[in-house]
């Protein structure tokens, strides 16, 4: 494979896409660019800069000055706002929630889709998120759904979050799952679709493996 592809991987939360895309862009020797994470680095600066969601002129100007960088790394990669090191912060309570109620205002999916784009106009990169085969690479070389049913799908987040959250119950992931996915798919920005042209994967009985080496798969044959 010498063309480097743009590759959109969408689907709900927890859906396996991001995991899928890590390693799947370590297979090709790609870029992976966590879409997710760059909203999470937006709403935890409206909280530094004690700036109100509501408040639109302070917003453009955070959103006028903000830098966002992503760093690979072997255990993951690192996030950087302003120049600094948020990897860890973005991933708390407070800031998940934050993140869907940020991604839903349009000045905020602008920049944040600006930059998207910067980052992937080389080709060589894998995006994952919620409408970058929809919004931010309707073009996009290669486009996949992951689905999952929600108590897989809260069973593998609590799997995850259960060593730093340890008074969290399966049932409140499954409850906090099922906001997300109300919220994402029925906002009026951006909301969460499949892609006409999207490839779609149920993973709901597949191991990360199996995902990896089906869209792979799918990539090297052209």
């Amino acid at each position: 494979m010498n063309k480097k592809f743009v590759i959109a991987i969408d689907g709900p939360a927890a859906s396996g896409k991001s995991t899928t895309a890590k390693q799947l862009a370590i297979k090709l020797k790609y870029i992976y660019i966590d879409t997710g994470a760059m909203y999470r680095a937006c709403g935890l600066c409206t909280l530094l800069q004690n700036i109100s969601l509501d408040d639109e002129v302070a917003l453009k100007k955070m959103l006028d000055k903000i830098s966002i960088k992503i760093e690979y790394a072997e255990k993951g990669n690192r996030i950087f706002l302003n120049g600094e090191n948020v990897s860890e912060r973005i991933r708390e309570a407070d800031i998940t929630k934050l993140s869907s109620q940020i991604a839903v205002i349009g000045m905020v999916r602008r920049k944040m889709v600006e930059l998207q784009r910067k980052m992937g106009e080389d080709g060589g990169v894998i995006m994952d998120g919620r409408d970058i085969g929809t919004i931010v690479f309707p073009n996009a070389d290669f486009k996949f759904f992951m689905l999952a049913d929600v108590e897989t799908r809260a069973l593998r987040r609590w799997e995850e979050m259960k060593n730093n959250r340890k008074n969290i119950t399966l049932e409140e992931i499954k409850e906090e799952l099922i906001w997300r996915d109300r919220n994402d798919t029925t906002r009026k920005i951006s909301p969460l679709l499949q892609a006409e042209d999207a490839i779609p994967i149920n993973n709901s009985e597949m191991t990360i493996k199996e995902q990896v080496e089906m869209i792979y798969s799918v990539i090297e044959r052209g």
